[in-house]
């Protein structure tokens, strides 16, 4: 007598892939059953201003690396400013390095204001906001757009427009 399909022996009869695809059905269903939408939240917005918080300060202690590390490292980033368009992390930061080095009072003092942060999907953030930069033979002010990732590593910018007005 043949057990019926159903029952635990059945599955000897798929021969040796049966235990295999049981695991394989196993993982499908507890990855599924894990799987959660989310949405862009109230905390995503507040960390999304903190690390941009955080990139302001790390600036103003004359800690590039710091500053630099709210920025996605992939040669996918995207950074504009005045007529430039600098692609990656690695040319992004150099741009950075050849400006301001590791000189402090270079680097001034930066101002952030923060006008908006929209969700573009629950794993992106578009924030617009103001600086300025002081205290520096490199003043400037201007606007900002930025375009966050919520990647393995956290938010991080993914994207960066920036408009410059000399003083």
């Amino acid at each position: 007598m043949n057990p019926a399909p159903d029952h635990p022996r059945a599955i000897g009869r798929l021969g040796p892939i049966g235990p295999i695809l049981l695991v394989a059905l196993a993982a499908l269903s507890s990855a599924a059953a894990c799987a959660t939408t989310h949405q862009f939240t109230a905390t995503d917005r507040t960390t999304v201003a903190s690390l941009l918080e955080h990139q302001r300060q790390a600036w103003n202690r004359g800690d590039l690396d710091g500053y630099m590390s709210g920025y996605a490292i992939t040669p996918d980033l995207v950074f504009t400013a005045e007529t430039k368009i600098r692609r990656g992390f690695q040319q992004t930061r150099a741009s950075y390095r050849k400006r301001y080095g590791a000189n402090r009072a270079a680097m001034g003092t930066l101002q952030l204001q923060i006008l908006d942060i929209q969700p573009a999907g629950p794993d992106a953030a578009v924030v617009l906001g103001r600086w300025r930069l002081r205290n520096t033979p490199s003043a400037a002010r201007g606007v900002f757009t930025v375009v966050l990732e919520r990647r393995p590593e956290g938010w991080r910018i993914i994207h960066d427009h920036t408009s410059v007005a000399h003083p």
